[in-house]
């Protein structure tokens, strides 16, 4: 079997041959090969997962070298695609093609509206200027509520005021900082997550006819979370007296850009 699929020198169990991809383990096109099984045998493609992963026969022909990743990965990657079984997915067939555009729409969106990036850089901003805890639980809740909210945008469900709520969290949040405000963490939390709701459903509703909910969600929860990550990196400055100034004037800024949306002068 492994000489059908495997170079004749590296069939040998040779010490210094070098170590092969694991057989339980998804091709590279990892993200095509989740959504087919989303669109196809889900049940049937998590039932042989977990049978792979637990059962140690099933790596008895396997050669004696060392495996670049852990064998319990097909247990993680049938986790994985548990959870993204649970994110809407259209029901017509997709290609491969219709895939890389779903996720690229997707991973485009929110840094392509000066109003969804600057309120996204304005949670990691104030994460960080609220301090440890705050600088990774606010960027956490905010892409979790706003898949949530991407689910109801693609299903049609309404949502009141989305585009005013998309800028006045921009300039709240962008004030918050510029005014140094410091509410108690559970409000924070609560204050993002809702500003979230408003960014989720804008995504969703905005779902391209060809493309797939599942890889165009992954897509912006991606674009999202390196946007926070971008806004902590600067919110970091606080540490240094002259970088609490560059930082409330970086608010003041992202204020000025979510009121320009608000009253639409932008």
């Amino acid at each position: 079997m492994i000489g059908l699929v495997m170079p004749r020198r590296l069939q040998a169990n040779s010490p210094d041959a070098p170590a092969r991809w694991p057989e339980t383990f998804p091709s590279p096109n990892w993200m095509i090969d989740a959504v087919r099984c989303a669109n196809t045998l889900p049940d049937m493609v998590l039932k042989q997962v977990l049978r792979n992963s637990k059962s140690p026969a099933n790596h008895s022909h396997s050669p004696a070298v060392s495996s670049p990743l852990p064998h319990q990965f097909p247990a993680s990657f049938g986790l994985l695609l548990l959870i993204l079984l649970g994110l809407p997915v259209t029901a017509a067939a997709h290609t491969e093609a219709g895939t890389v555009d779903g996720f690229v729409s997707g991973f485009t969106h929110p840094i392509s509206g000066l109003d969804h990036a600057a309120a996204m850089f304005a949670v990691g901003l104030w994460g960080a200027f609220l301090g440890q805890r705050a600088m990774w639980i606010l960027p956490v809740i905010f892409p979790v509520v706003m898949a949530f909210g991407g689910a109801l945008g693609v299903l049609g469900i309404p949502f009141p005021a989305v585009e005013t709520g998309i800028a006045l969290s921009g300039a709240v949040l962008g004030l918050m900082v510029a005014l140094a405000v410091k509410p108690p963490l559970w409000l924070a939390a609560v204050v993002v997550g809702l500003f979230a709701m408003f960014h989720g459903h804008a995504h969703g509703t905005e779902l391209p006819e060809t493309a797939n909910a599942l890889v165009y969600s992954i897509g912006f929860v991606i674009s999202t979370g390196l946007l926070h990550l971008s806004g902590i990196a600067l919110g970091l400055l606080v540490r240094w007296p002259w970088g609490r100034g560059v930082v409330r004037a970086g608010g003041a800024g992202i204020a000025l850009v979510g009121f320009g949306f608000l009253f639409n002068l932008l």
